[in-house]
């Protein structure tokens, strides 16, 4: 960082020889008062405030890092969009200088001391509190946490987009060149522009050091990285201008604290009732299903969440280049591809042959894209149960690219999938919305024509945004296999419908509980159901 600027970017002023001063009036003349105290917002003055944007309306505010920042949500009607402006401390000339002189001295003990990774937040409040005696500066609270605000943002946050990183309800986070606005995804909002920029060097600096947290190398040689950040979000790389004409850039697709539950899909309206105890009878009886769909049509959270239905002590393993995949399941071994500048490379078709020799139950592939998808279908044929994902926006597309370069699964291998399931991000009204468009059952090949025949179980009709389903032969087979008559399966399905309203219905949608639940009712489905009939719930229309 330049010397003339402090750690938020702001100028350091003409008063760079103030800390300095103060520090030699400090040892002259005696002690300093630096607050010992919590901040207190009862007791002391805020250390944000905003007025609102001129000609614009404000539709929501939230924090995002209580008490330090904010969103501001504003709406501007003659461009007919929303703006998403981040409000954080405001500095004065002094503060900043301080903080520029902070920055340096307090990095260096905070290096050495051993109990950061316990408590960081302490062990820097501790560290800012001798420098500013050390310095001989009279603070006030206010001062004192908006400079460890800035520097605790830097050493242990993500910097400029810290706050929009504490956005629980920010999906996607990305940056296309130096000087241009950051753009988020907003679940209520869609995608908005920010208040938020880098210059070029400072864009640089974060694009490197993103690579470096997450453990991975970036450089002009090598200047596109894909990788996770230790929280799990998935990062997209790119440093300077050789691939990117306007500079460094990168887009951050934030991890879920918690995963999606059936009962999550069922709330959003992306499945319906039905359509999950289909999936689940589907999974319980090992069948094999592929989540298809475009970018961010939800296919990985869709397969995670359903993925809760594995039966427990089932030994399930999990395969993917960037790790998004969450089970609350005890037999479960999760494996990360890793790539190297060297031949030491681990690809995803590594790991799925390794997986079949820990003779796994079920095996879920984060996305299929090459050579590995051969592997997978093999697995399918040789009894495995397998979930995977694909890019593609049909059912159709979906056999073509599994049949076409650079994929080339033979067609009679294709036939071992059973369910395909097709997710669209769509527009319903005035929202975007995430919905199964088809679930499909792969039937074999057609003897006449040697196509692949499928048909749709399920479909989804967007005029009315509702879900319309046909005679499945997967059900009817899983009746057979499980020796049912026609009317025990309906009562099975029955009583599935009404365990997942009850979970609805109670509030379950953490994934431990909704685990724990499922688990239960393939434990003891009888006690399960008398509890249901016990608290009145019965299968809604």
């Amino acid at each position: 960082m330049a010397d003339d600027q402090s750690p938020d970017g702001r100028p350091a002023g003409p008063l760079s020889g103030v800390s300095r001063w103060l520090s030699r009036t400090a040892r002259a003349l005696g002690g300093p008062a630096v607050p010992d105290s919590n901040y207190d917002p009862g007791r002391h003055g805020p250390l944000v405030s905003f007025d609102g944007l001129d000609g614009h309306e404000e539709v929501d505010r939230y924090w995002l890092n209580a008490p330090y920042a904010f969103v501001s949500i504003n709406f501007d009607p003659a461009a007919d969009e929303h703006r998403y402006h981040v409000v954080e401390p405001s500095l004065d000339e002094l503060e900043a200088d301080l903080l520029n002189r902070l920055f340096e001295d307090v990095r260096g003990p905070l290096i050495y001391r051993t109990d950061v990774a316990d408590d960081p937040e302490r062990a820097l409040r501790e560290e800012l509190r001798s420098r500013l005696v050390e310095y001989g500066v009279d603070v006030e609270p206010e001062t004192f946490y908006r400079l460890y605000y800035y520097l605790y943002r830097s050493f242990r946050g993500y910097g400029r987009i810290d706050p929009i990183m504490h956005d629980p309800r920010v999906e996607d986070v990305s940056c296309d060149g130096a000087g241009l606005p950051i753009f988020v995804y907003h679940e209520d909002y869609t995608d908005v522009e920010t208040n938020v920029t880098f210059d070029a060097d400072e864009l640089d600096d974060f694009v490197v050091q993103l690579a470096q947290r997450s453990g991975r190398h970036v450089s002009v040689s090598d200047p596109v990285v894909s990788t996770t950040l230790p929280d799990g979000s998935r990062i997209e790389l790119a440093l300077g201008e050789e691939v990117t004409p306007r500079g460094s850039a990168f887009t951050i697709r934030k991890y879920a604290d918690e995963p999606f539950t059936p009962i999550d899909l069922l709330e959003y309206g992306t499945f319906s009732l039905e359509m999950l105890v289909y999936l689940w009878l589907a999974i319980e009886h090992n069948k094999s299903l592929i989540f298809a769909g475009g970018t961010a049509a939800g296919k990985t959270t869709s397969m995670n969440a359903v993925s809760m239905f594995v039966p427990p002590r089932s030994k399930v393993l999990t395969i993917e280049d960037t790790r998004e995949l969450s089970l609350y399941h005890d037999n479960w071994l999760s494996a990360v591809t890793r790539e190297r500048l060297d031949d030491s490379d681990i690809t995803m078709y590594d790991l799925l042959r390794s997986a079949l020799r820990h003779r796994p139950e079920y095996i879920v592939v984060g996305e299929v894209r090459g050579e590995e998808a051969i592997t997978l279908f093999q697995a399918m044929n040789t009894g495995h149960t397998t979930f995977s994902t694909m890019h593609a926006d049909s059912v159709q597309t979906v056999i073509n690219r599994l049949e076409n370069e650079p994929i080339n699964v033979p067609r009679p291998m294709v036939q071992s999938l059973d369910v395909l399931c097709v997710q669209v991000l769509a527009r319903s009204g005035d929202e975007r919305v995430r919905r199964a468009k088809t679930l499909a059952e792969i039937e074999g090949i057609d003897q006449r024509t040697g196509e692949l025949d499928y048909s749709n179980a399920y479909a989804w009709e967007p005029t009315e945004d509702r879900f319309t389903d046909s005679n499945s032969d997967l059900l009817d087979e899983i009746r057979r296999e499980r020796g049912w008559s026609q009317s025990e399966l309906l009562g099975e399905l029955n009583d599935r419908k009404r365990f997942l309203q009850y979970l609805r219905r109670e509030g379950i949608d953490d994934y431990r509980r909704f685990t724990a639940m499922v688990n239960k009712y393939y434990a003891d489905s009888e006690a399960v159901m008398d509890r249901i009939d016990a608290a009145g719930v019965a299968v809604e229309d």
